[in-house]
């Protein structure tokens, strides 16, 4: 049984590559996602715990910031001088680090990175644990010099002697490169100011006498554990103390997010390739047991028991997978030295020669291989096992032709109507949590009840689909809609490869464009201003930029807009944690605000808050409801509710609740920030044009911030939305190769399973164009159904996303037709494509070899 199962494997190696690539694709996500990981967190931990101090004192830490305020957090510079008289000090420093700030050059030129990296301004030290050394030119003395990094200086064309301005909170001011310092280790893609001691502190913290953080190091022989405890005895816990390894360990879970969205991006890479492969592999398999069934029964008369056959069929696909996953592994590791590649452009400078493959990673790659090869040919395995001795007699039969689909139609419909009533119960529900849950798993049974369902659907669909054919093609046309008609399961396993990956389209398709005008309405329903000018990235800006905007001669008011994180003790006994605005009084002018009670003046007055109406209610929260209050950094407050809105809308994330107060009660409590968003208006008898030319060239020096009107402003939200379907549509990319290496796959076995009879067809008169055009027919409907399918499961999933978004205040709901349009038009070009090869092998058959093939 050994030597057959190997001799059968490799007779039909042609047959199963295609499957092979399946298995390769998904291995390769899987692989590739976890080698580049593991080197990025890898030479993170090296580069975070090479440059940590021993021990680090810093503000103590209280909220998290999920949406960031721009207040630079301090520690008194004293503490050096104090902490330098604890047994076991070797020195102490004091550093001032801020990455709120943004450097132009002479023409007025971000000279940061534009991927989202930090620009960083801090203090030059020489010592053995600087990511840096000087290179060329000399430290900085004095407040107008400075050192630039070398990976900023070359792709910003910069040198020694150019000048830089830097805008920070304190406010801006000129320096002149006067060295350039190299990285010694890996290079995040930040950029790095370097300024001497003074003039960090004042120009980048505004004052003398304070610290961002003060970094202790520790005599010979003193733990880093040990000293700690000694400086925390004498600061007592006041302050935030870190060891090397807590500071390491601080800053590897920060980065973790970013590193988890490239890792679970690319996992599901893999698992939509995993997904579609096994109906890829399924549906090979059971063609070629089809195709072997003489071979098998003969087997069987010849002493093989059922076991043995299953367990030969099995062998081939571990066989299968055992190939895939090897070339899987190696392509994954190719995959992984790209994606560095692709980080260096980026700025981040990985090494290819230092990356790590851990035991996790083959382990995990000959798991998925072996395990998806093994799962999707079980059922054709035991397919197989059930094969008749008497079936080497006979003529080779089309296994599953003619078998009812009862147990199928039984079996789809009872999942199909769990998965039917988990997305009502999505539709109904009235939390977002739980709604949340409904549709993931009404998604997974939805899927599942299509696919076991699918096979029932051929016959009435490809009617319908391919009712036209024999009118326009003639007998050609009717072979090619019969042939997708002859095995429903074969039809339906191979239209499932395209289906899914069309479904995750239809879907997240409508999703995007529910929010999209979801947004538009609250743009045009909320925004009051003329302009709105904010940072590209989001981020907070300095107050010069607020005076040089009130300063424009056609500016009326300006509403300015600052983010204070903070936790409220709810009456219903919840902490909740979430980001309020602080808006100034001129609210009203700058936003159309509706309210369920109370008003603007009572929710901007001091001390006073306003929230969502059914955030309150959530919270058992009343007008006049007095809330216990801890803003970021530790100061705690009072607040009362002084109104209620009613406006059905997102706070987005960390944002919860639709918070906002006075801006005077934000800077109270929570002094230093900065301005997310200016509101300008024009002033009286100004034109808008002028205004928005007089404030872009007031601006000109400020390349952070954009001025937006209405509709740059909805274009910008719909960039943001774009983004996820960029992702989709990769993600469709995959799923369609995949797809199509099916349909290629099913036809060409079934030119294999029906050479003989396209030998006949041949005999009687079929021309070679004619056999070409019946397969690119067969295949084009076959195309068109997975993706009728897939679409019409896609939208049921869209609108049960917009329920869930709808509960969030996005209540708008909308289908891209073009898009739906452009997936139809698509899968006709991907069946014909998928044709070429199979109706080319098709038509070069030898006639009479063909008629004479067993």
């Amino acid at each position: 049984m050994l030597k057959a199962t190997l001799r059968s494997f490799f007779a039909h190696k042609g047959r199963l590559l295609l499957s092979a690539l399946a298995v390769l694709l998904s291995v390769a996500f899987v692989s590739g996602s976890l080698i580049f990981s593991d080197t990025v967190s890898r030479t993170f931990d090296r580069l975070f715990a090479s440059t940590a101090a021993d021990v680090t004192i810093s503000p103590k830490e209280g909220i998290s910031e999920s949406v960031p305020t721009g207040v630079v957090r301090t520690v008194p510079a004293s503490l050096a001088d104090r902490v330098a008289s604890v047994n076991g000090v070797k020195a102490t420093h004091v550093e001032a680090a801020v990455q709120n700030i943004t450097v132009v050059d002479d023409k007025n030129e971000a000279v940061g990175p534009t991927t989202g990296a930090p620009t960083i301004a801090t203090v030059w030290r020489v010592s053995d644990r600087s990511p840096v050394k000087l290179t060329s030119g000399h430290e900085p003395k004095g407040p107008g010099e400075a050192l630039l990094d070398k990976d900023t200086a070359d792709k910003k064309n910069l040198g020694i002697g150019d000048s830089l301005t830097v805008l920070a909170q304190p406010g801006s001011f000129k320096v002149r490169i006067v060295g350039i310092a190299t990285f010694t280790t890996t290079n995040p893609g930040a950029a790095l100011v370097f300024l001497d001691g003074p003039t960090a502190q004042t120009k980048l913290l505004g004052r003398t006498g304070v610290a961002t953080s003060v970094s202790v190091d520790a005599a010979d022989g003193v733990s880093d554990a040990s000293l700690k405890q000694r400086i925390a005895a004498e600061l007592g816990g006041t302050y935030e103390l870190k060891t090397a390894d807590e500071q390491a360990e601080s800053a590897a879970a920060q980065l973790g997010p970013f590193l988890d969205v490239i890792k679970y991006v690319m996992l599901g890479f893999a698992g939509v390739a995993v997904l579609v492969g096994v109906f890829l592999i399924v549906n090979t398999f059971s063609m070629l047991i089809a195709q072997r069934t003489r071979e098998l029964g003969l087997l069987r008369a010849l002493g093989a028991d059922r076991r043995q056959v299953r367990n030969s069929v099995l062998a081939e696909a571990l066989l299968l997978g055992l190939v895939g996953s090897t070339l899987g592994l190696a392509a994954g590791i190719g995959l992984a030295a790209g994606l560095i590649e692709l980080m260096g452009l980026l700025g981040m400078n990985l090494s290819a020669a230092e990356m790590v493959v851990g035991v996790a990673t083959p382990v995990s790659a000959y798991v998925v291989g072996l395990g998806v090869t093994f799962v999707a040919a079980y059922l054709p395995a035991r397919r197989a096992a059930r094969v008749s001795p008497m079936a080497a007699l006979s003529d080779a039969e089309v296994a599953g032709v003619g078998r009812p689909l009862r147990i199928r139609a039984i079996a789809g419909a009872v999942v199909g109507a769990a998965g039917a009533a988990a997305l009502a119960g999505c539709a109904v529900s009235e939390k977002t949590s739980s709604a949340a849950s409904l549709l993931g798993l009404g998604v997974v049974l939805t899927l599942i009840a299509t696919v076991v369902a699918g096979p029932l659907l051929v016959r009435p669909v490809i009617r319908v689909l391919g009712g036209s054919f024999p009118k326009l093609f003639g007998s050609v046309g009717r072979m090619s809609q019969r042939n997708a008609l002859r095995n429903p399961r074969r039809t339906g396993a191979t239209a499932a490869a395209l289906m899914v990956g069309l479904a995750l389209v239809g879907g997240l398709s409508i999703a995007s464009a529910s929010m999209t005008k979801s947004f538009d309405n609250q743009i045009d329903k909320t925004l009051g201003a003329d302009f709105v000018i904010q940072n590209a990235n989001f981020m907070p800006f300095p107050q010069e930029i607020t005076e040089k905007v009130k300063d424009v001669d056609s500016a009326g008011t300006v509403v300015r807009q600052r983010f204070a994180p903070l936790a409220l003790n709810m009456p219903d006994g919840k902490r909740v944690e979430s980001t309020a605005s602080g808006y100034d009084p001129q609210l009203d002018q700058a936003a159309h605000i509706t309210y369920a009670s109370g008003n603007t003046a009572a929710a901007l007055a001091p001390g006073s808050i306003a929230m969502d109406r059914g955030f309150a209610e959530d919270h058992k929260v009343r007008i006049g409801s007095v809330l216990p209050a801890e803003f970021a950094g530790g100061q705690k407050a009072r607040l009362t509710v002084g109104a209620l809105t009613n406006m059905d809308q997102s706070g987005g994330p960390g944002m919860q609740g639709g918070l906002f107060m006075g801006l005077s009660t934000v800077e109270k409590y929570l002094p230093g920030g900065q301005e997310a968003v200016l509101y300008v208006n024009a002033a009286s008898g100004s034109d808008v044009k002028d205004l928005r030319k007089a404030l872009e060239t007031t601006l000109d020096r400020y390349p952070q911030v954009q001025v937006r009107d209405q509709a740059d402003y909805k274009e910008l939200i719909r960039q943001q939305i774009a983004v996820m379907l960029y992702l989709v549509y990769a993600l469709l990319g995959l799923a369609i190769v995949i797809a199509v290496l099916g349909v290629v796959n099913t036809l060409a076995l079934s030119v294999v399973e029906r050479t003989r009879e396209i030998g006949l067809l041949r005999a009687i008169g079929l021309s070679r164009i004619q056999l070409r055009r019946m397969i690119r027919l067969e295949s084009v409907v076959i195309a068109v159904f997975g993706a009728l399918l897939g679409l019409a499961l896609g939208m049921v999933w869209g609108v049960a996303v917009q329920q869930v978004l709808a509960l969030e205040g996005l209540k708008a709901f909308a289908v891209p037709w073009g898009t739906v349009i452009a997936v139809v038009v698509g899968s006709v070009i991907v069946g014909l494509a998928a044709a070429v090869l199979p109706a080319l092998r098709a038509s070069r058959m030898n006639v009479l070899a063909a008629i004479a093939h067993e």
